[in-house]
């Protein structure tokens, strides 16, 4: 096929690549050590090219040619050569465990650098165009969290938005919001941006010791989202999993029948909305996008049932049958929540207070909290973008992978919020990644542009390929097959030419 003139630019790629390192192997798919690769487009041609993260991890396991350090699901041990004292100072060291710098799930623009994200504490500078590892940014030194998020926002400043949680700081759990400048003040060239990052504003933890874990947040032009959910970390077992000889992961726990809380800042006062508005036990990952109309905040998510998304994905059971075998037990679902933040105090107790056209309900409570159930939008999709013109704003179209029951994609999906059509692209034996749209330079319409999605073979024999589809009609524009080895791969980011530094 063909590719637009105007596709200028590059399509960056992150994703567990290596599991195997000499004899010891990683129990999940999510351990692996990040492989990064990248898609150039330039005058109509396509560059391809790979290459592992150099973090500490990757070159401390490599010189080792073994697991010396522990990632989500797999725990590392040290050499069982050393003596007692070591041994016994090793196990007190990972109390607080010093967590990896495997960023493999993401990247983030800060300023004008990218840097590979996890979701510890590290990030790492790399270099786009020739995909090098550099300085590695410990968020630590500058706000106090243990984890932050692989999603972040930016503000039409740039300015970054992110999420972490600050474990045990000062007797107190807590979740902070925080940013990141876009550019520092002439007279501090030398600085990085990181020296002026701000916490915006924090959210007391429901439990001290069993905080919420979240993977991304929403936003609209006047409030940020956060949902604790009841899929949480537990810090003691977390404490002495390493005593015990269990991952970290083992650590996480889904409580059914508790509530999932809604919480919503206000970015101007910087102060969360009094009242309390939930909903019943769910586990999500993803935010697709969120609005504000008539008093309402409108999010949309992709939310399961139950927890059994991150299990599917040991090793164990990615086996050649994995197909017919793994059969996810709850699909994911795209639930709209329909919020009323100014909603009459005088309201009739078990009214509901939604006012805008939806099957989204909120319903007053004796105690004055407010219960809501989604509208659900469709099922069966995840890895979700959107125009991120639109992010924030209302909006139509969320690009997605098709999933079924199974949690490899087999399709990409356009699908319409408004009149829930959905248009689809697949082929036999094509497992497809996160779909990424770009607009065209000269878009009127939020669907005008393409979407890039790098699309694996069952077959390993035979090559992978980029995909370039229109994104208005799903029709294929062109493929560019890439004769190597291509993993599966998590989240990926374009940056326009005119994004690249030019050294």
């Amino acid at each position: 096929g063909q590719l637009p003139t105007w596709l200028q630019g590059m399509l960056l790629r992150n994703g567990p690549g290596m599991h195997t390192i000499g004899d010891s192997k990683y129990n999940h798919w999510f351990d692996g050590l990040a492989l990064l690769h990248s898609f150039t487009f330039k005058n109509g041609e396509v560059y391809y090219r790979s290459k592992y993260l150099r973090s500490d991890t990757y070159n401390c396991n490599i010189e080792a040619n073994r697991i010396m350090v522990s990632e989500f699901g797999t725990m590392a041990y040290p050499d069982p050569c050393k003596n007692i004292f070591a041994k016994a100072f090793s196990y007190l060291s990972h109390t607080i465990p010093e967590f990896t710098d495997n960023c493999l799930i993401n990247f983030m623009k800060a300023g004008d650098d990218f840097y590979a994200t996890g979701e510890t504490n590290f990030i790492r500078k790399i270099n786009p165009q020739t995909l090098e590892t550099l300085e590695k940014v410990d968020y630590n030194k500058y706000v106090a969290v243990n984890l932050a998020t692989s999603h972040p926002h930016y503000d039409s400043a740039g300015n970054v938005l992110n999420m972490g949680t600050s474990i045990v700081d000062k007797g107190k759990t807590k979740y902070l919001l925080f940013k990141i400048p876009s550019s520092v003040p002439e007279h501090e060239k030398k600085k990085s941006c990181f020296k002026h990052l701000e916490v915006v504003c924090s959210v007391p933890s429901r439990s001290l010791l069993h905080p919420s874990y979240y993977h991304s947040f929403g936003i609209t032009e006047n409030y940020i989202i956060f949902i604790e959910q009841p899929f949480r970390l537990d810090i003691l077992k977390m404490a002495t999993a390493y005593i015990r000889g269990v991952s970290w992961a083992s650590c996480l726990a889904f409580s059914k029948d508790d509530k999932t809380w809604f919480h919503f800042i206000d970015r101007r006062t910087r102060k969360e909305v009094s009242t309390k508005f939930y909903t019943d036990a769910m586990v999500f990952f993803h935010h697709i996008n969120a609005y504000e109309e008539d008093g309402h905040i409108v999010f949309d998510i992709i939310a399961y049932t139950d927890n059994s998304l991150y299990d599917m994905f040991y090793l164990k059971n990615l086996t050649k049958d994995f197909e017919e075998n793994v059969k996810l037990t709850s699909i994911p679902t795209c639930r709209r929540f329909v919020v009323p933040l100014q909603c009459d105090k005088d309201a009739v107790v078990d009214s509901n207070l939604v006012t805008l056209p939806s099957t989204a309900t909120a319903v007053k409570e004796k105690d004055g909290s407010i219960y809501c159930q989604p509208e659900i939008l469709c099922e069966g999709i995840e890895l979700p973008r959107i125009n991120y013109d639109y992010n924030g704003k209302k909006y139509k179209y969320v690009f997605a992978t098709g999933v079924q029951w199974s949690p490899v994609p087999t399709k990409i999906a356009k699908f319409n919020t408004q009149t829930k059509e959905m248009l689809q692209w697949e082929q036999d034996d094509c497992w497809p990644s996160e779909p990424v749209f770009v607009p065209s330079p000269d878009a009127k319409e939020e669907d005008d542009g393409v979407v890039l999605t790098c699309v694996v073979k069952t077959d390993p024999k035979d090559p992978p390929f980029l995909l370039v589809l229109d994104a208005k009609t799903f029709t294929e524009l062109g493929r560019a097959i890439v004769n190597v080895e291509m993993h599966m791969d998590l989240h990926g980011v374009f940056i326009p030419q005119q994004d690249m530094k030019t050294e």
